[in-house]
C-alpha cells in the first residue's frame, strides 16, 4: 500500500505513484532488458499520501488556504504557500509508513548505507499539456533510513511550492485532486563525472529529424537551474538508425561551475565549486558516449512513441551512463505545425547583449532588471525580465511578462523550458545582459534570426505574419532555398520546399570557422606573434589545426543537410573573392590585392592554384565527412566561376584527388553559369558537370558589362534585359537537349511574376530563392504554370 519497486511499476500506473515516478518504473521494466542502464529504486504511493493527510487532519485545511488564494493577483500567493507547507512539514509520518520507508531503503542499499536521489512525482505530472518542468523539490545525496524519511516529508511539502501552487492555477487542476508519490532512486556518482539533459526532437524548432543532448560536469542541477552554459551536441536520427556518424553539431560550453557533494555534517548536501580549466576546455563526452546515450534515447522515444524529454547521468567512478529519468516532451506535441507565425526586423540598431535564442518571436518591452523574484512590482505582458539566472522560484512571474533575458543558461536550463511552455520569447547565457541592459529602458529582444537571440537598445519596427502551410501547394517545377545560416536550417525545413538549391558555404567560414584556411594549414610554419595566438584562441584543446577547419565547417553543412534530409541540398564550393578572404583571421597574409576581385582570383581558378590547393584539400574533406562519415548523401557539390572546360575537368580530377570521386555514393557536381562562355559552351560544360545552376547576378553583370555593386549603374542593372534573357534560354535549351538538369538561384522571380512565367515556360527545373522571397516565388510559380502570369515577354529569337 505504502510503496511500490521501480519493478512493479509501469507507464499505467500514474494515479498510483505520478507520472515521473510510473515513467521510472516503465524505464526500468521495458528498456533494461534493450541495453538502456537505469538505477534502481522505489517510490511511496499516492495512497500514502492521502492517509498522511488524514491522519494529520490537514486535507480540509489544505482545502480552505487554497479557497483563500487570491487568484486575480496572486498578491497572497507567498504567505498561502508557506502556512500550507507548514501544515505538511509539521505533520508526523505513521509508524507503519516510516517503517516501510526505512525497509524499502534498507533493500534497495543491501548491506552499504548508499546514497540515494528522492524526486517528487505529482499524480497529474507529465500530461502532453503539463510537464511540472522543476515545480517540485528533489534532494540529492540523501544517506540513511532516516534522512531519506526527512526528506519524503520534504518533497510532500513541495506540493504546495508557490511555484507549483501558480502552475496548478494557471492549468486548471484542482489542488485537492493532486497527490505526491516520492521516487527514492540510487544515486550515480555524476559529482565525480556528469550529468545533463536530452530532447528528442529539437527543443526551439520541433524537428523531429534531430535530438539534443546536453551536460555539464557534476550534477545535473547547475544545467536545470541555469547556473552554466553546458556542452551541446545535435544528433540526426536517420544516420543514427544507418549506423553512420550521427553527431552533426557540438558546441563547447564554459561549464565554469561543478556541482558535488558537500562535505558530511555540512548544512546542504550540495555544493558548488569552480570547474578547473582543462576540464572547462574538454567536453564532458566522448563521441562514443554521446552515440551511446542518443540510442538509448531513440530506443526510449519509439517505446513511447512520443518525443522525449530524458535526463541522463555518467558515474565517475564505474564511467558508466545511465538513463535516471524520461518524460513526454511538452511543447511541440501540442502545436499546429502547418501553422507558423513569422517574425522579421525591420530595423536594426545598437546591440546591447546576445545569447541563446528560445522561440522565434521578436519582442519590444520595457526591461525590469531582478536579482530575485521578491524585487518585482508590477509585471505586465510589455515587461522583459532581465537577471543573471532564472530558478523554478521565478515560475509565478514568467507568465505575467512579455520576455526573459538572462546571463547564464543554455538551450535546456530551465528558464529555457518553461519559456517554451509558456511561449514567451527568452534569451539565455547572455554572459553580461545585466551589465549592459539599463533597468527601465525600452529595447528590442530578437529570436526570430536563428540560434542566436539579440537584444537591441530602443524600439525597432518588425512585422508578424500568419502562414498556414496545408493551404500552400508546391508548383511542379521545383521551388528550393538559398541558405546559408545553420541556425536557420530546422524552422524553415517546415517550409513547403524541394530542397536547397544553394548552400552558400561562405557563411560558414566567416561566422563559424572565422580563420583562413591556409592560415590553418601552415600554422606550424607560422611566426610567433597575434596572429597565431589568435588562432590558438579560437581552436584551444585542437592540436591539429587543420581538423578544426574541417569540422567545423563539416557541422555547419551537415546542420543544413539533415534539416533536409532526404532531399537535396546543393553546396557552393567557397565563393569569396580576394577582398573577402582577406578579411578571415590571416587572410591578408595569404591573398592577393586585386584592382578588380569580382573579375580576379575567384572561384575554380583558386582550387587548382597552389596558393590556395591546401585550402581546397579542407572543404573537400569537409564535404566527404559530411556524405561519407555522417551519411547525408543527399549532398550535391557544385562548383562556382568556372571560366573554361579546362577549368572544369581540372577541379572535377582535384576533387577526386582528394576523395571526391564523381557518382561515388551518388556524388553529383555542379557548376554554376554565370559567365557567358558557360553559356556558349553549356553542352560541352554539360558532358563534365552532372547539372547547373544559374548565378543570375553575376550572368548579368557580365553579360551587360555592369558591375552589380555600382551605384551609379543601378539602372542598368537588369536580368529583364533582353540579353540576359537570351543566354537563359540558350542555356535552358542546352540543358535540356544534354539532359542536364538545370536550375536558378536569384530574387527575380519573386519579384517580378513575368520574370518567373518566362523561367516556367522555358521548361527550367528549379528556381531557388532567399527564405523571405520563397512563399512569393511559390506563389507566382503556381500562377505561371496556371497560366495566370501575364505574358510581358518580348521575342527572344528575331
Amino acid at each position: 500500500m505504502f510503496i511500490k519497486e521501480f519493478n512493479e511499476l509501469g507507464i499505467a500506473d500514474i494515479a498510483k505513484v505520478g507520472g515521473k515516478n510510473a515513467s521510472l518504473g516503465e524505464l526500468y521494466n521495458q528498456l533494461t532488458s534493450k541495453g538502456v542502464r537505469a538505477p534502481n529504486g522505489f517510490a511511496t504511493t499516492s495512497a500514502a499520501f492521502w492517509q498522511f493527510l488524514e491522519e494529520n487532519n490537514i486535507k480540509y485545511s489544505l482545502q480552505e488556504l487554497m479557497g483563500q488564494l487570491d487568484r486575480s493577483q496572486f498578491a497572497n500567493l507567498g504567505t498561502i504557500g508557506k502556512k500550507a507547507r507548514t501544515l505538511i512539514l509539521n505533520g508526523t509520518f505513521s509508524p507503519e509508513f516510516t517503517h516501510a520507508i526505512t525497509v524499502a531503503y534498507q533493500q534497495l542499499c543491501g548491506e552499504s548505507l548508499l546514497a540515494v536521489a528522492v524526486r517528487s512525482s505529482a499524480t497529474a505530472e507529465d500530461l502532453p499539456d503539463a510537464s511540472f518542468a522543476g515545480q517540485h523539490d528533489t534532494f540529492l545525496n540523501i544517506a540513511g533510513g532516516k534522512e531519506v524519511v526527512k526528506a519524503v516529508k520534504k518533497c510532500f511539502a513541495s506540493l504546495y511550492t508557490d511555484r507549483a501552487i501558480k502552475y496548478r492555477e494557471d492549468k486548471g487542476f484542482a489542488h485537492h485532486d493532486i497527490a505526491l508519490s516520492v521516487g527514492v532512486q540510487l544515486m550515480v556518482r555524476a559529482d565525480l563525472g556528469c550529468s545533463g539533459v536530452g530532447f528528442t526532437i529539437e527543443p526551439e524548432s520541433g524537428f523531429e529529424n534531430v535530438m539534443l543532448l546536453s551536460g555539464v560536469w557534476g550534477l545535473g542541477e547547475n544545467i536545470v537551474q541555469g547556473l552554466v552554459n553546458p556542452d551541446e551536441f545535435y544528433i540526426f536520427k536517420p544516420t543514427l538508425r544507418q549506423g553512420k556518424f550521427p553527431i552533426i553539431q557540438k558546441k563547447m560550453g564554459d561549464k565554469r561551475l561543478t556541482l558535488v557533494y558537500a562535505p558530511a555534517n555540512a548544512e546542504e548536501t550540495t555544493t558548488n565549486r569552480e570547474t578547473p580549466p582543462e576540464k572547462r576546455d574538454s567536453y564532458i563526452l566522448s563521441d562514443e558516449e554521446i552515440i551511446l546515450l542518443s540510442q538509448w534515447s531513440l530506443l526510449i522515444e519509439e517505446h513511447y512513441q512520443k518525443p522525449m524529454d530524458i535526463e541522463w547521468a555518467k558515474d565517475g567512478r564505474t564511467h558508466e551512463l545511465f538513463i535516471i529519468q524520461a518524460r513526454p516532451e511538452t511543447v511541440h506535441q501540442t502545436k499546429n505545425k502547418n501553422i507558423h507565425i513569422s517574425y522579421q526586423l525591420l530595423e536594426t540598431g545598437k546591440i546591447l547583449a546576445q545569447g541563446n535564442a528560445v522561440g522565434t518571436k521578436v519582442k519590444v518591452g520595457t526591461t525590469a532588471l531582478l536579482n530575485t523574484p521578491g524585487d518585482a512590482g508590477i509585471l505586465d505582458k510589455n515587461t522583459i525580465i532581465v537577471t543573471d539566472t532564472i530558478t523554478p522560484d521565478w515560475d509565478p512571474l514568467l507568465k505575467q511578462v512579455g520576455g526573459i533575458i538572462t546571463n547564464k543558461g543554455g538551450r535546456t536550463s530551465h528558464a529555457a523550458i518553461v519559456a517554451r511552455e509558456l511561449g514567451v520569447p527568452a534569451i539565455v547565457g547572455c554572459g553580461n545582459a545585466t551589465a549592459n541592459i539599463k533597468n527601465k529602458s525600452h529595447i528590442t529582444l530578437t529570436c526570430a534570426q536563428g540560434k542566436t537571440g539579440y537584444i537591441y537598445e530602443g524600439t525597432l519596427a518588425f512585422k508578424e505574419k500568419e502562414i498556414d502551410f496545408s493551404q500552400i501547394s508546391l508548383p511542379k517545377t521545383e521551388a528550393k532555398l538559398i541558405l546559408a545560416d545553420p541556425d536557420l536550417a530546422f524552422p524553415l525545413s517546415f517550409y513547403p520546399n524541394h530542397g536547397v538549391g544553394l548552400l552558400r558555404m561562405e557563411f560558414i567560414i566567416a561566422h563559424m570557422v572565422k580563420i583562413h584556411p591556409m592560415a590553418l594549414v601552415t600554422y606550424h610554419r607560422l611566426k610567433e606573434g597575434t596572429l597565431k595566438k589568435n588562432i590558438e584562441v579560437i581552436t584551444k584543446g585542437i592540436a591539429n589545426k587543420s581538423a578544426y577547419f574541417i569540422d567545423t565547417l563539416a557541422q555547419g553543412i551537415a546542420t543544413i543537410a539533415a534539416a533536409f534530409y532526404p532531399k537535396e541540398v546543393i553546396v557552393r564550393l567557397s565563393d569569396f573573392k580576394t577582398n573577402e578572404y582577406a578579411n578571415l583571421i590571416g587572410g591578408s597574409d595569404f591573398e592577393p590585392k586585386e584592382e578588380n576581385p569580382m573579375l580576379g582570383f575567384r572561384g575554380a581558378a583558386r582550387y587548382y592554384s597552389p596558393l590556395y590547393k591546401e585550402g581546397f584539400a579542407l572543404e573537400c574533406a569537409a564535404i566527404k565527412k559530411v556524405r561519407e562519415t555522417m551519411g547525408l548523401t543527399n549532398l550535391k557539390v557544385m562548383v562556382p566561376f568556372c571560366r573554361t572546360l579546362e577549368e572544369g575537368k581540372k577541379v572535377i580530377a582535384l576533387m577526386e584527388d582528394n576523395g571526391l570521386t564523381r557518382g561515388h555514393q551518388g556524388l553529383e557536381i555542379y557548376t554554376m553559369v554565370e559567365i557567358p562562355s558557360n553559356v556558349l559552351l553549356a553542352e560541352e560544360f554539360a558532358a563534365i558537370f552532372d547539372g547547373f545552376s544559374i548565378g543570375s547576378n553575376d550572368l548579368t553583370q557580365l553579360t551587360l558589362g555592369v558591375d552589380r555593386d555600382s551605384d551609379l549603374l543601378a539602372h542598368l542593372f537588369d536580368e529583364n534585359n533582353l540579353a540576359v534573357k537570351r543566354l537563359l534560354s540558350m542555356a535552358i535549351a542546352a540543358a535540356r537537349k544534354t539532359n542536364t538538369k538545370i536550375g536558378l538561384c536569384g530574387q527575380a522571380p519573386s519579384d517580378f511574376p513575368a520574370f518567373a512565367d518566362f523561367l516556367v515556360r522555358e521548361e527550367i527545373d528549379s528556381i531557388s530563392y532567399n527564405p523571405d522571397a520563397l512563399l512569393q516565388g511559390i506563389e507566382n510559380m503556381n500562377r505561371a504554370e496556371k497560366g495566370l502570369l501575364p505574358n510581358e515577354e518580348k521575342t527572344l529569337h528575331p
